[in-house]
């Protein structure tokens, strides 16, 4: 019989005028010790943005008292499940923004019209709606919406540049359908081309995740799994974890076709970074490795365990 998930991963965010965030980091930063919950939670004035990992009970009690807040009247939330804990420790931070742009715009005003999952095949299949993907090319590459435009970024940041080049060539009153894994990042973005002057601009609400989780495989726009992250690398239709690993040495997403690679070496390279790699790092990274091997033979957690960890989540 195959094993029931032990853990909840809960991800969530939601753009609003947030204050009195140094108490909110507080009473979060206890209540998720105190519950034994793992992962990371951003706060910044413009909203909240984490994924956490737990007990199911637990996971509703920090979701619970997020709601509390005044300045909180809905909030996006996916949950999934895992075998294992995903996160070696709970970090809640205060940041500029909770997932990183560098422009100054009021997400909570002016972004987007949102689409339901179960409506985003008929918009996406239509002639005159251009579908973005806002998500960066290591992402990308494992996955995506048919017909979508890949802006080929490294990370968000880079996205309004992106955009400011599509806006040279395109007819403002171009219809434009966004998505992201999450919802988070395609949401700032049309608040981003709003600002740029398109008219109608739609997301995809709770972004792929939802969708993949809604949406059945055989009636499903989506192609490859979805990256995610944290430890489980990548996700497939219904939320189950995909067969993805990520490379300790370039962080890129490796399929088992890779992993089948003469390049491949488990901690230490892969075919995309085999030519780049110096044999000082190499090194490095075989020793590092066999450290990991030595924690898991104790049963001990050690930090390369863990996954990428990038502050522009979901």
């Amino acid at each position: 019989m195959r094993e029931q998930p032990s853990f909840t991963v809960a991800a969530l965010y939601h753009f609003t005028q947030l204050g009195d965030l140094d108490n909110k980091k507080s009473r979060l930063e206890f209540l998720c010790e105190k519950m034994q919950i793992r992962g990371t939670i951003l706060l910044a004035d413009e909203g909240i943005n984490g994924t956490i990992a737990g007990n199911l009970s637990a996971i509703k009690d920090i979701v619970s008292h997020i709601k509390t807040w005044d300045e909180i009247d809905q909030i996006e939330l996916k949950f999934s499940t895992s075998q294992k804990m995903n996160f070696n420790r709970m970090k809640v931070k205060i940041k500029k923004e909770i997932v990183t742009m560098g422009q100054e715009i009021n997400v909570a005003k002016d972004s987007g019209q949102y689409v339901k999952p179960r409506d985003w095949n008929s918009l996406i299949s239509r002639d005159d709606v251009l579908l973005i993907d806002t998500r960066n090319q290591y992402e990308t590459r494992i996955g995506n919406f048919q017909k979508a435009i890949d802006p080929q970024t490294d990370n968000f940041q880079q996205f309004p540049k992106w955009a400011d080049d599509l806006k040279a060539e395109t007819d403002l009153n171009t219809k434009i359908a966004m998505y992201c894994t999450g919802g988070i990042r395609c949401e700032k973005a049309t608040a981003y081309m709003r600002q740029l002057g398109f008219q109608e601009i739609y997301h995809l609400q709770g972004g792929i995740l939802k969708y993949l989780e809604e949406i059945p495989e055989e009636e499903s726009l989506w192609e490859g799994e979805c990256f995610v992250f944290d430890d489980r690398v990548s996700l497939q239709h219904g939320l189950q974890e995909g067969e993805y690993a990520l490379c300790y040495a370039c962080q890129e997403p490796i399929s088992a076709e890779d992993r089948n690679s003469s390049k491949y070496e488990e901690g230490v390279s892969c075919e995309f970074c085999y030519e780049t790699i110096t044999d000082e790092q190499r090194n490095n990274f075989r020793e590092r490795q066999r450290q990991i091997y030595l924690a898991y033979s104790r049963g001990e957690n050690h930090l390369g365990m863990e996954a990428r960890r990038k502050q522009e989540k979901y």
